[in-house]
């Protein structure tokens, strides 16, 4: 069975992208921590990063970091924050998320649901300052 991100990345979920390439895609979390937070994901099904190939692994971890430098840029915050948690949803993924603080980094604090126009307005900042991607 897939999984809700494969079901994103296929299109027969919405998602709002920032990037798309042969490898992987990042997509912006629809629970974000702060405005810009962002999911980044093989396209394949790995569920436990320890699982990745080492390519691929690496290939996450430069993307994550350009859609950090992206979201510096966009949002000016003190730090970019990256987790690995893996627990709600089985399929590897990095959270790319600006922060202020620690605080900004507690998923139970999580936004419960953001509107398209948020999606759409952290996803053009993020875009603006990362250059065209699908």
């Amino acid at each position: 069975m897939s999984t809700v991100f494969t079901k994103i990345i296929d299109g027969e979920l919405p998602g709002t992208f920032v990037w798309r390439d042969e490898h992987c895609v990042a997509f912006l979390s629809i629970n974000p921590l702060q405005p810009g937070h962002t999911l980044v994901a093989p396209i394949d099904e790995v569920d436990h990063w320890l699982d990745l190939a080492p390519d691929l692994q690496a290939h996450l971890f430069e993307v994550a970091a350009r859609i950090g430098q992206a979201q510096m840029r966009a949002f000016s915050p003190e730090r970019i924050g990256l987790v690995i948690a893996g627990f709600e949803v089985p399929h590897c993924h990095l959270h790319v998320c600006p922060v202020n603080s620690m605080a900004d980094m507690n998923f139970s604090r999580a936004l419960p649901m953001v509107s398209p126009d948020e999606l759409t307005a952290a996803a053009k900042a993020i875009l603006s300052h990362l250059g065209a991607r699908d």
